[in-house]
């Protein structure tokens, strides 16, 4: 399984790099290729590139604040989640993705 996730939040500091580390260590720990892109208040970094979203199973975004550039993800499985449910709820989201993922 492929994850792409964007993480974002209103004061572009610390729930962004949380978010951002969540997601990737319940995707590493799954055995699963991950790439976070964040879009703190230094500035977008770890760009998600057009080759990146071709081989990618699903999309995490945050909803706490819009994402730079989310015309990219058109036609990919999108989860949309509030930003302090990326940090505490990660597994639930993950797990709900994958079921949606092996459905088709």
């Amino acid at each position: 399984m492929k994850i792409l996730a964007v993480t974002a939040c209103p004061s572009g500091v610390a729930h962004t790099y949380m978010s951002a580390e969540a997601i990737a260590k319940k995707c590493r720990d799954r055995g699963w290729e991950v790439k976070v892109e964040t879009q703190g208040s230094i500035g977008i970094e770890n760009v998600i590139t057009e080759e990146d979203v071709k081989t990618a199973d699903a999309v995490i975004l945050t909803k706490d604040m819009p994402i730079k550039n989310e015309e990219r993800f058109k036609g990919k499985l999108i989860a949309r989640v509030a930003i302090g449910d990326a940090i505490r709820k990660t597994d639930a989201i993950l797990n709900k993705i994958e079921r949606t993922v092996k459905k088709g």
